[in-house]
């Protein structure tokens, strides 16, 4: 039997004991027995290394075969049957007006969410297309992880973009062939668009500082290169003209990006940039209106293939522009104040939140003219919001000037903040081209969401803009609402939120325009993404309740939704993928939906689903608020995740701040990540049985009845099957005292018996064990209520191999806290050394109790060094004796001490990988 399976039968061995005591810990009993061995040599980190390979390969294979059960089937030829059979219509025109708008914008975003390396990810999306899961298949590359850049994220951004570009073609193809079977005079005007593509991967400003406007400018023009040079690719056979063009165009804005890419700090470098980006030339090529027009008139005349070719070409290019996908910046809306403030409020005596400054407002935005602008212009502007807008003009004006910009406005609450965006759209003439979108995701923004919506759209000069723009937009966020109220709560708030844009438009003559409602989530279920399957990831941000309030209205759905970085793009991982993918959007076309639909019961008993969302929230809230739930999260700083991305996940601190973080430091990623890791999911369960506590029968009837009960339902089961309060609980008892000055109390430990007694006397007035104890004694008392209520519904969709699962997640965490056990042994057993740089030995100890292990090694190292110069290294004549045997270096140091914890602390890493494998997601 492996080691694995070992474990495994030990760790179900164990839990049989609870029976004995409530109390016993099985988790934390498998890490003391592992540490045990650790300790006395009879397991080696070499041991525990290849232990972790096997497990880091069935995390691997675990996520190769969710992302298999959520986009099957996967086979091209089944996706094209599927595809075939979505093609019925009464009549072309019915089927042409189907298929000429959008069923959805995909958006790729650059949240740090690059879990896997290249090389991992690339194995595991070939294990999912290929149907044989297995170790020869996902789990192949090696652990090693990657450099996280913004180009690095940029180039997987593009990759993926890549791939779904190859999968629309075709389904567009397919679309084509549909419509000249059935109707042969009519199909070369079909025009399809089913899907759109976005991305803000190089252009999302909100809490970062190393992405400038020469970076934006710089990606967007090796993008319009890449794009031009698929398309002429595509048509050199179809249209070998045209594709000359095209490829002369994409030289053209590759050779363009390479000059915005240099040092531009000297303006006479920015200068000669700007003067050839701005300057006529015959490959300048800043519409593709002419090129689609032509693309048609010869796909008119020619024969079948061709034509087809042709079509989808212009189709292409009609949904991408020349680019690999429209662009979203986006800015903080703090950032916008600032630079509205120094015009209507100079002396910086008005509140922007007044009447007083609205009416400005609406005086500025009515005396608002355009003014030009030129790259000088936007090299000396000192503020990030201006230089967004007059970043986007110059993208405008000489890159694309077919495909609209998105500006997203982070933590936006006030109207006057959206027309403060818009004054300065028109203000450098790109009005017409820019859709300002508001994000909601805050819990002031979503409490007070609607009446910011009722405000907005009651603004003559807001109508004006979206009746010209086409389209109202908004963003909600699932992360961050998640974060602040917990999942089902945000869940149910945004969908309200969503009713009201509903209403709202419909009350100030808007149903004429589309309503675009982005709708940014993760790929975790702590940041909205449902995991049981692709039908209820993209009902939950966009219900069938909320859809129905705006059909039933006469307005136009343009549902978009994300795939966040590394974790988002496996979906288009390969071109098999990518197909799969995007013919679920197709199956479930999440722009639409039944009007006539029955009111599902839980939209109609408020009487109980109202009260059972406040009770979660409170709940919700409740843990945020609570000093418990915020030091637990924070116990180890964010030391037990491994770097995801290239945005910094919380804001640097010094030591004094790290022992007191709060949680609004850290981002929403890292803190659902935390909560993964300590094997809890706290933001998604937290709250379900408790508020349901008095009323179980019936609330259980509701959820049983209704549709988006089951799902909330599905969403929950989902992450208690993986949610283990006594893994919880077993961190906190790393920081006890008496377990460490018990340990070696029977004298079978006495090579650890002095470190252990300095563990315990360090660890006396630590706060984390009751911590944790009193997170844990509030998370089991709800969970014998979730139990409670949950008994009372049937599972729908019980998971194969759940508890293999379990164990798998139990041995993960005991290996765990083993090798944290080793470190910490490790850590306080080194000499004792001077203080330096203001760090004292006492900080180190902190450093790695945090998991700040890197910085910890390198204090260690500055105090023991080993590479300076040797005796041997001099020439000099006189003789000498010393160094003699007793003079020895710090060679010792480093390999008992400093060398197992950097191996421990690589191995816990790996860990974390392998755990949030099994979650499905990082973050």
């Amino acid at each position: 039997m492996s080691l694995s399976a070992n474990l495994a039968a030990r760790l179900q061995e164990l839990h049989g004991r609870t029976a004995e005591t409530p109390l016993f810990n099985p988790v934390f009993q498998l890490g003391l027995e592992l540490s045990r061995q650790l300790e006395s040599g009879a397991l080696g980190l070499d041991d525990i290394a290849a232990l972790v390979a096997e497990l880091e390969c069935d995390g691997l294979m675990a996520r190769a075969a969710r992302l298999e059960r959520l986009v099957a089937p996967v086979d091209p030829d089944a996706n094209a049957a599927r595809l075939d059979s979505l093609a019925d219509a009464p009549d072309f025109a019915t089927f042409a007006a189907r298929w000429r708008q959008p069923l959805a914008h995909v958006v790729f975003t650059a949240h740090p969410t690059f879990l896997l390396s290249r090389a991992q990810a690339a194995a595991v999306a070939e294990a999912a297309s290929s149907g044989d899961i297995s170790t020869a298949t996902a789990c192949t590359a090696p652990h090693a992880r990657d450099a996280i850049t913004l180009d690095s994220e940029h180039d997987d951004a593009m990759a993926a973009l890549a791939r779904a570009h190859a999968a629309r073609d075709a389904i567009n193809a397919r679309l084509l062939c549909a419509a000249r079977a059935r109707w042969p005079l009519h199909w070369r005007t079909l025009a399809p668009l089913p899907l759109r593509f976005a991305h803000w991967v190089g252009y999302d400003m909100d809490g970062r500082t190393d992405i400038s406007w020469n970076t934006s400018l710089r990606y967007r023009l090796a993008e319009k290169a890449a794009r031009l040079a698929a398309y002429a690719a595509q048509l050199e056979q179809a249209a070998p003209d045209v594709a000359l063009r095209l490829a002369r165009a994409s030289a053209y804005a590759a050779a363009m990006s390479a000059r915005f890419g240099a040092d531009l700090s000297d303006p006479a470098a920015l200068s000669d940039a700007a003067n050839t980006l701005t300057a006529d030339h015959p490959d300048k090529l800043t519409s593709l209106a002419g090129v689609i027009a032509e693309l048609e008139a010869q796909a008119a005349s020619a024969d079948d293939a061709t034509a087809e070719a042709l079509l989808v070409a212009a189709a292409a290019m009609r949904a991408d522009g020349l680019g690999m996908g429209w662009i979203h910046f986006r800015v903080n809306s703090s950032q916008l104040q600032n630079a509205i403030r120094r015009r209507i409020d100079p002396t910086g005596k008005l509140d922007l939140a007044s009447q007083a400054a609205l009416m400005r407002m609406r005086e500025l935005l009515a005396e608002a003219k355009p003014l030009r602008a030129n790259f000088a212009a936007l090299a000396i502007e000192n503020s990030t919001a201006v230089r967004q807008f007059l970043a986007m003009a110059q993208i405008i004006r000489h890159i694309d000037g077919d495909a609209p910009i998105r500006m997203l406005v982070a933590e936006c609450e006030q109207p006057t903040t959206v027309l403060a965006a818009l004054y300065f759209a028109r203000l450098f003439g790109i009005a017409d081209k820019v859709d300002v979108s508001p994000l909601f995701e805050t819990e002031s923004a979503l409490e007070h969401g609607g009446r910011f919506l009722d405000a907005l759209l009651a603004e003559p000069a807001y109508r004006e803009y979206a009746q010209r723009r086409g389209r109202v937009s908004v963003q909600t966020g699932f992360s961050d609402a998640g974060r602040f109220v917990g999942q089902i709560p945000a869940a149910l708030a945004i969908e309200r939120l969503q009713g009201r844009l509903a209403e709202a438009m419909a009350a100030n003559g808007l149903s004429d325009v589309a309503a675009l409602i982005f709708n940014t989530h993760g790929e975790s279920m702590g940041r909205g993404a449902h995991p049981s399957s692709f039908a209820d990831r993209l009902e939950w941000p966009l219900s069938p309740w909320a859809r129905r309030r705006f059909v039933r209205s006469g307005i136009r759905l343009e549902p978009e939704v994300s795939f966040q970085g590394g974790d988002g793009y496996l979906f288009f991982g390969t071109p098999d993928l990518a197909l799969a993918t995007l013919t679920r959007f197709m199956e479930l076309a999440p722009a639409q939906t039944d009007p006539d639909a029955p009111t599902d019961p839980f939209y109609r008993r408020t009487d109980l689903s109202l009260d059972f969302y406040r009770a979660i929230r409170r709940q919700q809230q409740g843990h945020l608020a609570s000093a418990t739930y915020s030091r637990a999260v924070t116990a180890f700083g964010l030391g037990l995740l491994n770097d995801t991305g290239s945005r910094k996940s919380r804001r640097q601190s010094d030591l004094a701040a790290d022992r007191q973080m709060s949680l609004r430091q850290i981002r929403a990623i890292p803190h659902n990540a935390v909560l993964q890791q300590l094997g809890y999911p706290i933001n998604v369960i937290a709250g379900f049985g408790s508020a349901a506590e008095g009323n179980y029968e019936e609330m259980a009837a509701l959820l049983r009845a209704s549709a988006r009960g089951r799902q909330l339902v599905r969403l929950v089961r989902a992450a208690n099957a993986l949610a283990s309060i006594k893994t919880v609980a077993a961190y906190g008892e790393l920081f006890n005292s008496a377990y460490w000055a018990s340990r070696p109390y029977r004298g079978d430990e006495a090579q650890i018996s002095d470190a252990c007694l300095a563990l315990a006397e360090y660890l006396t007035k630590d706060d984390r064990t009751g911590v944790f104890r009193r997170l844990a004694s509030r998370l089991r008392v709800d969970a014998l209520k979730l139990h409670r209520l949950l008994a009372l519904i049937p599972d729908e969709a019980p998971l194969d191999g759940r508890e293999q699962t379990r164990r798998e997640l139990g041995i993960l965490q005991a290996l765990r806290l083993a090798l944290f056990q080793h470190m910490f042994l490790r850590a306080v057993s080194v000499p004792a050394f001077s203080r330096a740089n203001d760090i004292a030995r006492e900080d180190v100890l902190e450093m790695v109790f945090t998991l700040r292990v890197d910085e910890a090694l390198a204090q260690l190292r500055r105090a023991f060094p080993v590479s300076f110069p040797g005796i041997e290294d001099f020439t000099v004549s006189e003789p000498t004796d010393y160094p003699d045997d007793a003079a020895t270096g710090y060679e010792a140091i480093h390999r008992d001490f400093i060398e197992p914890i950097e191996s421990a602390n690589a191995l816990a890493l790996r860990i974390t990988t392998a755990i949030a494998n099994v979650f499905g997601a990082h973050g």
